[in-house]
């Protein structure tokens, strides 16, 4: 990804689900141009289709995945803080921030919006002189522009509702594993804690989010301990018990298949990458 902006426009044939570990620093925004595809995003599910625009704050999980419907196209928008640091104005991340993170425009609403997007494909495929002032611009004018929409239609529309029962459950379960990673947490504990099966529980975890039960805890905790090693100098064993690994060699594992690096390199590379 270049830094401290990317924007991409894909068509994608067939049906197509993302990896499973995806998180990253950039502030994402993802625009939906034709097809339908399911989001999840932090311990919520959207099913988005034509014309939904959707924000996913930095180093947050998320995941697309297949809605069924083969085909389609977006426009994706990664960028980071630095990109925007002449602009001092907090309504620029709020969509970000929000518990709802879709917004569903109506028809007129879709064409300006893809008259933007387009424009700033065009800027930075070009790359003339002052590209960067004119990407930032137009970033600013969309930011500004979502998040006053993202407020009236927090207003206008009713709570958000889950797409079904199960929908919710799982919801609720995403929800505890980001608040007790740390603590155990094995498939037949939570599902006993919640009131499921443990066969109807992985079923429903996996169609719903995209991940395994196990993938989604070792996700979590993984991006706990980057958070940890970048931030502090506690030791590698103190992390990996912080963030819920009772032996270090299985920490370890978990880390390197995540990530493909080892805690301590990644270490380096983190405090390398800020200078330090």
């Amino acid at each position: 990804m270049k830094e401290p902006f990317y924007i991409h426009l894909s068509k994608i044939s067939g049906h197509h689900s993302m990896p499973s570990n995806h998180f990253h620093e950039p502030y994402e925004i993802y625009y939906l141009l034709s097809g339908e595809r399911n989001y999840f995003i932090k311990d919520n599910t959207y099913r988005i289709s034509k014309g939904d625009i959707v924000f996913i704050d930095k180093n947050e999980l998320h995941k697309t995945g297949d809605a069924g419907v083969p085909n389609h196209e977006r426009i994706l928008i990664n960028f980071s803080e630095r990109f925007l640091h002449k602009f001092d104005e907090p309504l620029l991340f709020e969509p970000f921030r929000r518990k709802i993170r879709r917004l569903r425009l109506n028809l007129p609403e879709r064409e300006w919006m893809e008259r933007l997007l387009f424009e700033m494909l065009q800027e930075d495929r070009e790359e003339l002189l002052g590209s960067d002032a004119s990407l930032a611009a137009r970033l600013v004018t969309l930011l500004l522009w979502c998040g006053r929409r993202l407020d009236r239609q927090e207003q206008e529309q009713a709570p958000y509702e889950h797409e079904s029962p199960a929908h919710k459950k799982i919801s609720e379960i995403v929800e505890y594993i980001n608040g007790a990673y740390e603590a155990p947490l094995s498939l037949e504990s939570v599902a006993k804690s919640h009131y499921v099966s443990p066969f109807h529980l992985s079923r429903m975890f996996k169609k719903v989010t995209g991940f395994s039960f196990v993938e989604y805890v070792n996700t979590v905790r993984v991006r706990e301990a980057q958070r940890l090693l970048k931030e502090t100098e506690w030791k590698v064993t103190r992390i990996s018990e912080t963030v819920g690994y009772e032996n270090l060699g299985h920490f370890g594992r978990v880390f390197k298949q995540l990530t493909k690096t080892n805690p301590l390199d990644y270490r380096k590379s983190a405090k390398r990458a800020d200078g330090k």
